[in-house]
């Protein structure tokens, strides 16, 4: 069936490219899982418009793209995409907000962007428009309707955060910051000397700002839906990226699937992250 066809591209397209999420759908009921793979394949496919079109402008005729795709997969006819074919299944049984799609597709716009976020809280505020409405998301199709956004604002917030910090050297590379412009300033630092690659005690400063407003968030999340999970790995990566001796663009911050897939069924049996 085309159906079994498109959820079974999107679990494996999860699993080779959004590692965390694919181990955070393991713990939801069997039944949920094809949805939530269809959910993060389509905000993965949206997620990486800026690594397939490096221009702004073409960046800017994708996302649009998605804007009509959404129009028609709402209107109950999906394009020839497995993701959204797959969607299309779960839009059939289950009545997902498009305000939140919508909002992750227009917070991708910054992703082009060559200033950096002036301040954290425009930083948390795309932080919540892609990763915690996937969260937001992810709960309606688990059951949990809007009754855990709050959570999920904060956990996504977190995981946002502390991927972005991942991301430094990826982004620094093609000369998009994922650093707060005011945090930069103020340490003195000289955005090129990022751009370049140049380690220094002042940008361990700033990631470390970056990596404690993640833990602080965190402090409040109870993981009491999968659709929060990923989240529980933030501890794991922000203690590799918060040693004395770590170098952002030379140290590897993957940790092990073993360890992550220990982390979440120890949040999940806690009741805590």
């Amino acid at each position: 069936m085309i159906a079994d066809e498109a959820f079974g591209w999107c679990a494996v397209e999860v699993r080779r490219n959004d590692y965390d999420r694919y181990l955070s759908v393991l713990f939801a009921p069997k039944p949920a899982r094809p949805h939530l793979f269809a959910l993060y394949a389509v905000n993965h496919e949206i997620a990486k418009t800026a690594e397939v079109a490096h221009d702004p402008m073409m960046g800017a005729i994708r996302l649009q793209w998605w804007h009509e795709a959404f129009d028609e997969l709402f209107a109950g006819k999906p394009r020839h995409h497995q993701a959204l074919l797959a969607l299309s299944e779960t839009l059939k049984t289950l009545k997902l907000p498009r305000a939140l799609f919508d909002e992750i597709i227009d917070a991708r716009e910054h992703d082009f962007d060559t200033e950096p976020f002036p301040d954290m809280r425009a930083l948390e505020a795309y932080a919540e428009a892609t990763s915690s409405n996937a969260m937001r998301l992810a709960a309606r199709i688990l059951g949990a309707g809007a009754t855990i956004d709050d959570l999920a604002r904060e956990a996504g917030v977190a995981y946002a955060l502390t991927g972005l910090l991942r991301a430094l050297p990826y982004r620094s590379a093609r000369r998009r910051s994922v650093l707060p412009g005011s945090l930069v300033s103020r340490a003195g630092i000289d955005i090129e000397d990022i751009f370049a690659g140049q380690n220094s005690p002042a940008l361990k400063s700033v990631i470390d700002d970056v990596a404690s407003n993640a833990r602080t968030r965190l402090r409040s999340v109870v993981p009491l839906s999968p659709a929060l999970l990923p989240a529980a790995l933030c501890p794991l990566y922000l203690r590799v990226m918060t040693r004395v001796s770590f170098d952002p663009f030379r140290d590897s911050t993957d940790v092990a699937p073993l360890r992550r897939q220990w982390a979440m069924l120890r949040a999940r049996w806690r009741g805590k992250i």
